[in-house]
């Protein structure tokens, strides 16, 4: 992977003006034209040795074009607010819009191979760190993301003169440090983990482009054609961006028999039995919320289901259990401009909770393969990929420690046309009722094979769906709070108690 980059390559100066000027003038012309395209973003992502000029690159990038539209991102060792994060959390919150230069000085890559450098993760962990970064970056690019990954490299006789020279200089000495010379130590040892790396992250959609870091001004220009061509080749393509794939189609079931007519959506719950386990189970989950190991946890909660199967209200009964300062409700309606011009889980990283706290979202990114499925928003392609994109995110959601509940709130076709009925004759329920939820009654049979799809592929041993019979609201927030509270107490006695000792571990009951 690195025996160009070890070659001796020159760029006389007089070659360097010459070719600069010019080179410049095109890239602040590509990025003008980015900017009024608006119709993908770009994402730069900056690694490789120390010391072969990852920093002067970007800086000479932000002089070359106008900066007021580039972002430029430095990744170091999370802080606070970071770590009680899922890992991508701070990148995917750094994601350049559409129509805008985003540079990741150091990205996902960089602990994975720190990492293995250091021996603190074995092979197994550091392929399980490869396929994800696989998947990230898949997914990304499928959403029109223009990702472009540069790694410098520089021999070790080269990063040895380089480190050398910059710490004789007075100007530059600062630039220098232990850490620096502790790398240099293990560069047989990093570069023996990056070269595999760098061949198995390396794919036709986002290849890793090497560049030489000894020469300057070779590596200036080496970056900027290359970045030149990109941008303008993707440009000039008006029919770029997400393309449509041809997909398998999944089978149509062969009787009425599914996940959801399977339900008895009719549940036996009368309204003092109600009462009476509705305060038992916000006091449970009160309980759990205030326990002191929940302050290493952290809860998402998604409820989706038919249009009037009681979402509202069923969220109502669980923040009322809870502290208003633990949690934050999210409301899921048609993306706003800002979040069209993101990848479609961007709305959903950014709200993901820190820990000791709740967010309970009313409708999710299974809209992807729901709602804008049924409607047509998306190509065929687009959703059937995405059920592997929401496992990828919700298994990283788990592995960080949040708990994950996820409810289909079901109710009958009668049902559904009575309460809308009831809030049409009632004023304060009437802004619950829209011609829309009219319209989606006409594709219930679509809507049905959509959600059974969805149950089938996205419910995993880690981020199971549970389905709560609707029909019968004061049955459904039991059921809703009961589940949430079993979840949280599972999760918190897989943690020390207070004193310093273990509980036992448990299996979660599917």
């Amino acid at each position: 992977m690195f025996e160009s980059a070890n070659l001796q390559h020159v760029v006389t100066k007089a070659a360097y003006e010459r070719e600069q000027a010019q080179l410049r003038a095109a890239l602040l012309e590509a990025q003008y034209d980015l900017h009024l395209d608006g119709r993908f973003p770009v994402l730069v992502l900056i690694a490789g040795v120390e010391g072969a000029g990852k920093g002067e690159t970007v800086n000479l990038l932000n002089e070359w074009m106008d900066p007021r539209h580039i972002q430029t991102t430095a990744f170091g060792p999370p802080s606070d607010e970071e770590a009680e994060r899922p890992a991508l959390w701070r990148f995917w919150r750094a994601l350049p819009p559409k129509g805008r230069i985003g540079i990741f000085f150091g990205a996902w890559h960089t602990q994975p191979i720190v990492r293995r450098v250091m021996g603190q993760i074995d092979d197994g962990d550091f392929a399980a760190a490869i396929g994800d970064i696989q998947r990230l970056e898949r997914m990304l690019c499928d959403e029109g993301v223009l990702l472009l990954k540069y790694w410098f490299h520089l021999s070790k006789p080269q990063q040895k003169q380089r480190l050398q020279a910059l710490e004789d200089d007075p100007r530059t000495r600062w630039r220098v440090t232990d850490l620096d010379w502790s790398y240099f130590k293990r560069y047989d040892r990093f570069v023996g983990v990056c070269d595999p790396f760098l061949h198995q992250t390396s794919t036709a959609q986002a290849p890793w482009i090497v560049v030489p870091g000894a020469e300057p001004r070779f590596r200036a220009l080496t970056v900027g054609r290359h970045l030149l061509a990109a941008m303008r080749t993707r440009l000039d393509d008006k029919a770029a961006g997400p393309r449509p794939e041809a997909t398998p189609p999944l089978p149509a079931p062969g009787d009425r028999l599914n996940v959801l007519t399977a339900l008895q959506l009719d549940q036996p719950l009368g309204k003092r039995a109600y009462a009476r386990e509705l305060e038992k189970w916000q006091g449970r989950l009160n309980l759990a919320s205030r326990d002191p190991r929940f302050k290493a946890l952290s809860v998402v909660a998604v409820f989706e289901g038919n249009d009037g199967a009681g979402k509202g209200s069923t969220i109502r009964r669980v923040t009322h259990a809870l502290d208003a300062r633990q949690y934050a409700t999210v409301p899921v309606a048609a993306p706003t401009e800002e979040e069209r011009a993101q990848p479609y889980l961007w709305r959903f990283w950014r709200h993901l909770p820190r820990r000791g706290r709740f967010a309970l979202f009313d409708r999710s990114w299974y809209g992807r393969v729901l709602v804008e499925r049924v409607e047509g928003l998306c190509a065929e392609a687009d959703w059937m990929r995405a059920y592997g994109e929401i496992n990828d995110f919700e298994q990283a959601l788990v592995q960080h420690r949040v708990v994950l509940v996820k409810f289909w709130l079901a109710i009958g076709k009668d049902e559904q046309y009575r309460r809308f009925k009831h809030r049409e004759t009632v004023a304060f329920k009437r802004f619950k009722i829209t011609d829309e939820d009219w319209r989606n009654r006409e594709k219930w049979d679509a809507y049905e094979a959509a959600v059974c799809d969805m149950v089938d592929r996205t419910s995993t041993a880690s981020a199971p769906w549970t389905l709560v019979e609707a029909d019968n609201k004061y049955h459904a927030r039991i059921k809703v709070l009961k589940t949430l509270c079993e979840a949280m107490e599972l999760a918190l006695a897989t943690l020390p108690e207070a004193d310093g000792k273990a509980t036992k571990k448990r299996g979660r009951k599917a």
